[in-house]
């Protein structure tokens, strides 16, 4: 039987890491976007690469009718939903003495009320079936924070507890809720640094590497599949052993 699953934030990066695995482990996939209409586009040429349907979902996270309209519109297109991995986030860095009301709002409202959102409108449709699993893609800062970041990890944080929070009320209708937090992972941002930097970043990892996409990836993957059905509540760090 066909599965399907929803990756939002699923045109670039970590996102597309995880539509490509998922696809590639028997997902059909719904590709969230927000403003890179073509990257989403290109993303679900890839994961019919597959032999897996794709589709590419356009919403506005930050306002909740907007989620509600794309879970149905995956549940429409797709047939159902067996799968939530909440991976959209934006940053807005600064120190807390220069951090705005702006910039501390806006990582609260993309990060963590979107993932209030579109987990409230899976939970609606995975609690009448009985089953399902929602994976929030949080962060490492979350757990040991990180300084000129007070809102990316407040929202981490809280996606964290959300995470903790609403596992232990599904539960009982076999929804299995986990987070994973990655450490530093290759992006546009650690492909900018020069090679000084870099090597400073990688001698305070253990593993003495960046981690890949892939990397996050294919712990969302398990945390989808059949293997994880007695797990739910659970935070995985995927860091390389910086967080020790």
């Amino acid at each position: 039987m066909s599965k399907t699953a929803l990756v939002t934030g699923g045109s670039g990066g970590i996102g597309r890491a995880v539509c490509l695995r998922l696809a590639k482990d028997g997902f059909d996939v719904a590709v969230h976007y927000n403003t890179n209409a073509e990257s989403a586009k290109h993303v679900c040429r890839e994961i019919g690469t597959f032999g897996r349907r794709a589709i590419a979902l356009q919403a506005n996270l930050s306002d909740s009718a907007a989620c509600a309209d794309m879970v149905q519109a995956c549940i429409t297109h797709l047939g159902g939903l067996d799968a939530l991995v909440n991976n959209a986030g934006v940053t807005r860095d600064a120190l807390i003495l220069r951090m705005t009301d702006e910039q501390y709002h806006k990582v609260l409202s993309d990060n963590l009320d979107s993932c209030f959102y579109c987990t409230r409108e899976a939970v609606n449709h995975m609690a009448r079936e009985k089953h399902g699993k929602i994976v929030s893609v949080a962060s490492v800062v979350g757990l040991i924070g990180n300084a000129g970041q007070a809102n990316y990890a407040a929202s981490k944080a809280g996606m964290i507890g959300l995470t903790k929070s609403v596992a232990k009320e599904t539960a009982r209708w076999g929804i299995c809720i986990n987070a994973v937090a990655p450490g530093f992972i290759e992006t546009a941002m650690t492909d900018a640094l020069n090679d000084a930097a870099r090597d400073a970043l990688k001698k305070s990892i253990p593993m003495r590497r960046i981690g890949s996409p892939e990397d996050v990836a294919a712990m969302v993957s398990f945390l989808c599949s059949g293997d994880a059905d007695y797990v739910t509540g659970q935070v995985f760090v995927v860091d390389g052993g910086m967080a020790i």
